[in-house]
């Protein structure tokens, strides 16, 4: 059996190359997409000069622009990021039915079944999204998911052109432990910080030096976890593209910009985000079984509470009652709130049927699609729930 073509796809910096094209000026200059500095707001992502100054994601923008004085601060266009990536994964679809998409950004794709080398089909792709879509991305291109990422990612950490990377490397079949051999041991998936740690101080730095331990060895610091870096250490992966990915959760949060102690107030976002989550569990056609709130305390003590429903929903009104119930159960009037969230969980596929007599939930049901029918197509804005008025 020939060695599978693996290609692993990650599109640069890819909310910032989405603004540019819709804003030129942008381009050569330091900007961040996030929130505001004022309103707690994060780094998304940032264009390469703001990186040569030391921003980075997931970074607060008041530290980012502490370090860049002049960086330019994009709010964050989600739906037309989504729409994009969507055109992205249209292309990779014409190569091949085999994607497996990870992330708005990223996609795995098997390509065995072509007959043209691995490098020459990362390079079409590549040029085929540029010239389509004027995008920039970076490719990995090996015979397994975990040596392409690292390919993809090693490759973007040595381009040194101080703009998008656009770099595609190859690592040809036989050649996995080679590739992987000098690069440090936080490369390889499931090491992390910790794990880092304690391979250090065993004398392991890089992942050759950790191909080099005994499994046995491994296994007595590591347990079953053990195993796996062994084996991930020698670049052997077979795990499958999987093309479906079955959502685990659906959630919606808010961290404000003010702490906020109105109850009034905080009901009211909860039902906003009951709404949005429930609308995206129609869209996806599933229920949820169970209901979770999420509050954070201003000193970032982060409580969560979930119950579980009587029949899988996805219904706004009921995972509302569900979500204010657990809310008032855990907070305290005047308590302020820094983060209040709402999630679905424990996910199955609806399956709905009308019953001999028309119950409330499915004149519910009805309304909703109706509420969703028009937002799809006139925005989220275009149905707002009114305020209830005594006579």
């Amino acid at each position: 059996m020939p060695p599978r073509k693996i290609i692993h796809l990650d599109l640069d910096a890819f909310f910032c190359a989405v603004e540019e094209l819709r804003r030129p000026e942008l381009k050569g200059k330091p900007f961040a997409v996030g929130g505001r500095p004022n309103e707690r707001g994060v780094v998304a992502s940032c264009s390469y000069p703001a990186r040569a100054c030391g921003v980075r994601s997931a970074m607060p923008m008041a530290n980012a622009l502490r370090l860049c004085p002049g960086l330019i601060v994009v709010a964050p266009e989600h739906g037309l990021y989504g729409r994009v990536s969507q055109q992205v994964m249209a292309i990779l679809g014409e190569y091949t039915a085999l994607i497996e998409q990870i992330s708005i950004d990223e996609a795995f794709l098997d390509l065995t079944d072509l007959p043209q080398p691995g490098e020459e089909l990362a390079r079409m792709l590549q040029n085929a999204i540029r010239e389509r879509l004027g995008l920039p991305c970076s490719l990995g291109v090996a015979s397994n998911k975990l040596v392409a990422k690292i390919a993809t990612d090693t490759g973007k950490s040595r381009s040194k052109t101080g703009s998008y990377p656009c770099a595609v490397t190859v690592v040809p079949p036989g050649q996995e432990a080679a590739f992987l051999a000098p690069l440090p041991v936080q490369a390889l998936w499931g090491v992390g910080p910790k794990t880092a740690a304690q391979l250090e101080a065993m004398g392991v730095r890089t992942i050759g030096d950790l191909a080099a331990q005994p499994e046995a060895n491994l296994v007595r610091h590591f347990g079953v976890n053990g195993h796996d870096l062994w084996v991930r250490a020698r670049g052997l992966d077979d795990r499958p593209i999987e093309t479906e990915r079955a959502a685990r959760s659906i959630s919606q949060e808010v961290t404000f910009d003010r702490d906020v102690s109105d109850g009034e107030r905080l009901r009211r976002v909860l039902r906003s985000q009951s709404e949005t989550v429930a609308a995206r569990l129609r869209a996806e056609g599933l229920c949820a079984s169970t209901v979770r709130l999420k509050l954070r305390w201003p000193d970032f003590t982060t409580p969560t509470r979930q119950v579980s429903l009587r029949r899988p929903t996805d219904q706004d009104g009921v995972i509302y009652a569900a979500a204010v119930g657990l809310f008032e159960n855990l907070w305290v009037a005047g308590r302020p709130v820094r983060l209040l969230g709402v999630g679905a969980s424990k996910l199955t596929p609806a399956a709905h049927q009308l019953g001999l007599w028309d119950t409330p939930d499915e004149k519910e049901r009805r309304l909703l699609e109706a509420l969703d029918e028009l937002r799809a197509r006139f925005g989220e804005q275009v149905v707002r729930r009114g305020k209830r008025t005594r006579d």
